[in-house]
């Protein structure tokens, strides 16, 4: 009998992954791409071309701006019609180039592939993880060679794989995982190369039997352990994944490192073996667009800089007009209101929902029924602390471990009365972490 690994909490959404049987299709070569040079965590990259600079496909665009930080390459050849800003995700402006295609898509030259990754220093690939600009494409957009460079006191016994993608919606992993897992098998072991361990776990919710059956296949003579994971929302977060697999809790404040464990996801594992084997920096990936309101949800890979206007073009259009379009799944994306945002190496999908998807409701007092706590995977109390943080007691939040909700949303899944409560603690994060800065910034003048 195949065990089933599950964690404390979740929920069950409908899974609406209409795109789950649509193979990866190749976007055609647009005539212009807007990119950014804010697609990672940490320090901008630092801008090395100029307005009318010839470039070429992969060629190295902004250099990372530091040790957190990631090199920036371009999707096509062309010219740099415009240095300027363009609209993210949150909002915020970003500074970006706009590439002109030349309609040819010349290559740069690669990155040396690295032929003996096997017995390669782990030293020289992490630099060339780093030379490639990878990120965390799972959505934290972490720059990976940071994540693979634990301090000398930590311990890193255990290296798990994400391959649950348990956002309803999104398929575009376990398309990856069907049409490329010997990429992915050859990127989990150079991962483990780097690291040095022996002890990995690549989890897969038991909803994507042929991607377990594939990904088992092509494990075999590794030390590779595919684990099939009890479907229930968000089982493909972190810290639910690592103790969904060995039963440890990563402490509240910590990171994974702390109980001997780094995860990575599974479009920056094949990222990661494109770069060393192939010499292949990162200026694409592979993106769900989905909804109902869409003619033919499908799975693209898109070159980064493509603005969500075309990405929905590709995509059929549109059969009715969209009452919200979310960047990334419904539970834990952001919804957008302007087509004019590109496509960045953490985009893992475009949602488009209807009217009739899209609930109208006023916010109600809660009624203390307690379903928020029981849904809470973290084991938080939401209610009580969305009524502390109405009440602006961010203090008290703070002691409550407000920083350590994920916001994925369970919690205003299951609210009979419609409260908001992922925002008040998203709110409350926030103040948290600004008056946190602001007293680390006194104490250093």
């Amino acid at each position: 009998m195949v065990e089933i690994f599950r964690f404390y909490g979740g929920v069950h959404p409908k899974q609406e992954k209409l795109a789950k049987g649509v193979a990866i299709e190749y976007a055609p070569l647009l005539e212009r791409y807007t990119v950014p040079l804010q697609m990672h965590i940490g320090a901008p990259a630092k801008l090395l071309v100029q307005k009318g600079s010839k470039v070429l496909r992969g060629q190295l665009l902004a250099e990372a701006g530091g040790f957190v930080s990631a090199p920036i390459h371009s999707p096509t050849s062309g010219t740099v019609k415009e240095v300027t800003t363009c609209l993210g995700v949150t909002g915020t402006q970003w500074q970006a180039v706009i590439i002109e295609s030349d309609g040819e898509d010349t290559a740069a030259d690669p990155l040396p592939p690295i032929a003996d990754w096997q017995e390669a220093d782990p030293e020289i690939l992490k630099k060339r993880i780093a030379e490639a600009g990878i990120v965390g494409m799972g959505g934290a957009a972490f720059p990976t060679h940071v994540k693979l460079s634990p301090p000398p006191e930590a311990t890193i016994d255990t290296l798990i794989i994400n391959g649950v993608e348990c956002e309803p919606c999104l398929t575009a992993d376990h398309r990856l995982m069907l049409e490329n897992p010997e990429q992915i098998v050859r990127g989990i072991l150079i991962v483990a190369r780097i690291l040095g361990v022996k002890n990995i776990f690549l989890g897969i919710e038991k909803n994507k039997p042929d991607a377990v059956e594939v990904m088992m296949e092509k494990a075999k003579g590794t030390d590779i352990r595919v684990c099939p994971l009890e479907v229930r929302y968000p089982q493909g977060a972190e810290k639910q994944l690592i103790y969904a697999l060995t039963k440890r809790k990563v402490p509240t404040g910590g990171l994974p490192l702390a109980i001997g464990c780094i995860v990575q996801n599974i479009a920056s594992v094949c990222a990661i073996a494109d770069a060393v084997i192939d010499g292949v920096p990162l200026y694409e990936r592979v993106t769900t667009v989905t909804g109902t309101p869409l003619v033919s949800p499908g799975n693209w890979h898109f070159r980064v800089g493509t603005l969500y206007e075309d990405a929905i073009r590709l995509a059929g259009g549109v059969k009715e007009d969209p009452a919200k379009i979310i960047s990334g799944g419904p539970m834990m994306g952001i919804s957008v209101y302007s087509l004019q945002i590109p496509i960045t190496k953490n985009c893992s999908g475009i949602l488009l929902l209807s009217p009739q998807e899209v609930s109208q409701y006023q916010s109600k007092s809660c009624i203390r029924c307690g379903r928020c706590n029981d849904t809470c995977p973290m084991q938080l109390m939401p209610g009580i602390l969305s009524v502390q943080i109405e009440n602006e007691r961010f203090e008290l939040a703070e002691n409550w471990h407000v920083l350590d909700c994920m916001e994925c949303g369970c919690c205003s899944y299951v609210c009979p009365a419609g409260r908001p409560l992922v925002q008040h603690m998203r709110r409350a994060k926030m103040e948290v972490s600004a008056r946190r800065q602001s007293e680390a910034a006194k104490k250093k003048s």
